[in-house]
């Protein structure tokens, strides 16, 4: 059967379940910026994100006896790629491996500014390194959900259901990682 840029993801999910690696290609174009964008917001560097979110297809791809195609695909793709993204940071720490944050860059990436005038674009540019900054010195765990509050604009139950953990969770890490952000920079003026 022929893949089609219109199917569902539980069409594709059904053919991938019976091998169809065309089917699994199509989802792989779906979703793989936001996997890879994702990826950045919880490890805060690009080229590890990338490596991450390639990994994390191929580990679906291995996986896909246990996709169900009644369930959405990225919420079983974002299980894997949280693990992983974990993981790595949780190896990089126990070996001493400093992960440079790379600068306002990553969060530009996931949230672009408009065209403006150089000098308003050089007040963003600031504004924008400060607010990177501080979400880097964000815990991980804070810092994915802020992530996928402001920048994916899920719902609290979206969030709860793709991270895997209760909602009040989700709400007091938001709580929590929000509360951080604005002290650093009230710290910053």
């Amino acid at each position: 059967m022929r893949v089609t840029e219109g199917d569902s993801d539980a069409a594709l999910a059904r053919r991938v379940r019976a091998g169809g690696a065309d089917a699994f290609g199509t989802l792989v174009e779906r979703y793989e910026r936001r996997a890879s964008l994702q990826a950045l917001g919880i490890v805060r560097s690009r080229e590890d994100a990338l490596d991450l979110s390639q990994e994390a297809f191929v580990r679906a791809f291995r996986a896909r006896h246990t996709l169900d195609p009644d369930r959405p695909f990225y919420a079983w793709l974002y299980q894997i790629l949280r693990r992983l993204c974990f993981n790595f940071l949780r190896d990089a720490k126990a070996q001493g491996r400093l992960i440079e944050p790379q600068g306002p860059d990553w969060l530009v990436a996931i949230a672009h500014g408009t065209g403006a005038d150089p000098l308003q674009e050089a007040e963003r540019a600031e504004a924008r390194r400060r607010l990177a900054a501080a979400i880097d010195a964000l815990p991980a765990h804070e810092r994915e959900v802020l992530v996928l509050k402001e920048f994916e604009e899920l719902k609290y139950r979206e969030i709860a259901d793709q991270v895997g953990i209760p909602i009040g969770t989700v709400m007091s890490r938001l709580y929590s990682a929000r509360k951080r952000l604005a002290d650093a920079l009230e710290a910053h003026r």
